[in-house]
C-alpha cells in the first residue's frame, strides 16, 4: 500500500511513539495521581510533553498548554468558552467542520438571538483567504477570528501573523487552528499573536488518535466546558481559576504525543519542511503536467495537502481507482470544509486529495503522478 492520507493522520509513527504509549501502559498507576503513573511515564511525562509543545510552538507558559482528546475538542473548548461582549465571530470559508458546526450549532441560540453575528471571509480557487476582506471584516465589534492556518483541502497556508497583528490592532481574541501545520511549519504564538491554539497530536506531531490540546494566553476569559475532579483542591465546588483538565488524563496517549513532538524536534523543522516541500513539489508539477487534471489553485501549496479532479471521472470512482488498481491511499469526498468547495467550484462531490508527510517516500508520490498519467491518458483524445 502507498499511503497518501496524512492529512487524516500520519502513518507510520516514529518507532519511539509505540513505545512510549506501552511503557505507560505498562507503568503501575499510583493512587495518588488519579489512576496516572508515578515517574518517568506519568505526571513527569506530562510535564515534559507540555515543556516540548511549548519549544516547538514557542510558547513562554507551558503550564497554559491543556490536553484534549484532539483539536475538536480544543475547538469546541475555544469557541463555546470564550466571553466576549463583542457580537462578531469573523471565521473563513476554509474552515474545518470542527469549526463552523461549533459556531452554527454550537452557538445558534446565541445566534438566534442576536448575541453573536458570524462573519465568513471567502478564499480564491487555491483556498487562499481574501486578505483585504479579512482586514475589513475585523472591526471594533469583532470578539473573535478564527483562522485554518493549513487548509487540509488544498494545503493553502494563510498569513496568520498579518491576521493576528489584525485581531490585536482591535482587541479581538485570535484562534488559530494549526490541526495541519503543527510540526510541518513554525508556529510562534507571541510573534503570530495568537491568543488560543488548537491542535491535534496524530497528524505532524505523529502521536496517536485522541490526543490534542489547547493552549490559552493567559487573561483571556474562557468558561470550561467540563467540570469534575481535578486532583486538587477537591473541597472546592465553585473553583477561583478554571480548571481545563479533568478527569483522568489520557496518559499513554500523551507519552506517545510526547514521543512524536520530540521526534519533530530532534529532527529539525527545517529539514522536515525541505523533505516535504520536495516532495509536494513533485506531486504539483506532475498533476499540473497532466492535461485531464484539475488542480485546485495555480501554486504549489505551502501546507502538505493538494487537492484535484479529473472531468468525467467522480472523486470517488478515481479513489476508488488508485486504491483498487494501484494500491494507493488518497482522501476524496469534501474533506469536512463544506464551504471552501463554494470557492473551489468543487461543491458537489468535492475532491481527490493527496497528502504527505515526512514519512513519504519520493517513489510513492511519482507513483500516483504515473497512475494519475495512465489512467487519464486518452481523456481529450478523438475516438
Amino acid at each position: 500500500m502507498i499511503y497518501l492520507n496524512h492529512a487524516a493522520t500520519t502513518y507510520p509513527k516514529p518507532p519511539g511513539v509505540p513505545e512510549a504509549v506501552a511503557k505507560a501502559l505498562e507503568s503501575a498507576p499510583q493512587s495518588q495521581y488519579r489512576g496516572v503513573s508515578a515517574g518517568e511515564y506519568g505526571e513527569d511525562r506530562i510535564k515534559l510533553c507540555r515543556e516540548n509543545l511549548a519549544r516547538l510552538f514557542q510558547i513562554g507558559n507551558p503550564e497554559r498548554i491543556f490536553f484534549t482528546s484532539g483539536s475538536t475538542q480544543a475547538l469546541n473548548m475555544a469557541i463555546l468558552g470564550y466571553r466576549s461582549p463583542r457580537k462578531r465571530i469573523v471565521y473563513t470559508a476554509a474552515e474545518h467542520n470542527s469549526v463552523l458546526r461549533t459556531i452554527f450549532d454550537g452557538l445558534k441560540e446565541e445566534i438566534r438571538a442576536g448575541r453573536v453575528l458570524p462573519v465568513e471571509v471567502g478564499c480564491d480557487r487555491g483556498g487562499y483567504v481574501d486578505m483585504e476582506a479579512m482586514e475589513r471584516a475585523i472591526t471594533g465589534d469583532t470578539g473573535l477570528v478564527i483562522v485554518n492556518h493549513s487548509s487540509n483541502v488544498t494545503g493553502a497556508v494563510q498569513d496568520i501573523r498579518q491576521i493576528g497583528s489584525w485581531a490585536r490592532e482591535k482587541g479581538a481574541c485570535f484562534l488559530a487552528d494549526v490541526s495541519q501545520s503543527a510540526g510541518a511549519l513554525p508556529v510562534d504564538v507571541e510573534a503570530m499573536n495568537i491568543d488560543m491554539l488548537a491542535f491535534t497530536g496524530h497528524k505532524g506531531l505523529y502521536g496517536i488518535q485522541g490526543t490534542g490540546g489547547l493552549y490559552v494566553r493567559e487573561g483571556i476569559p474562557l468558561r470550561p466546558l467540563l467540570f469534575g475532579g481535578t486532583g486538587k483542591a477537591s473541597r472546592t465546588l465553585v473553583a477561583q481559576e478554571p480548571f481545563y483538565e479533568v478527569g483522568t488524563m489520557n496518559m499513554p496517549g500523551i507519552a506517545g504525543l510526547n514521543a512524536g513532538v520530540e521526534y519533530v524536534l530532534e529532527t529539525g523543522l527545517e529539514k522536515i519542511m525541505a523533505h516535504e516541500r520536495y516532495m509536494m513539489r513533485i506531486l504539483f508539477e506532475g498533476l499540473r503536467a497532466l492535461p485531464g487534471v484539475a488542480l485546485c489553485g495555480d501554486r504549489q501549496p505551502g501546507g502538505t495537502a493538494i487537492s484535484f479532479t479529473v472531468p468525467g471521472f467522480s472523486p470517488s470512482d478515481i479513489g476508488y481507482i488508485l486504491a483498487g488498481t494501484y494500491g494507493i491511499q488518497v482522501r476524496t469526498g469534501l474533506h469536512c470544509a463544506p464551504l471552501l468547495h463554494r470557492y473551489l467550484g468543487t461543491e458537489k462531490e468535492g475532491t481527490v486529495r493527496a497528502s504527505i508527510s515526512f514519512m513519504t517516500k519520493e517513489e510513492e508520490v511519482r507513483a500516483l503522478v504515473e497512475a494519475v498519467a495512465e489512467f487519464t491518458a486518452d481523456i481529450g483524445k478523438p475516438g
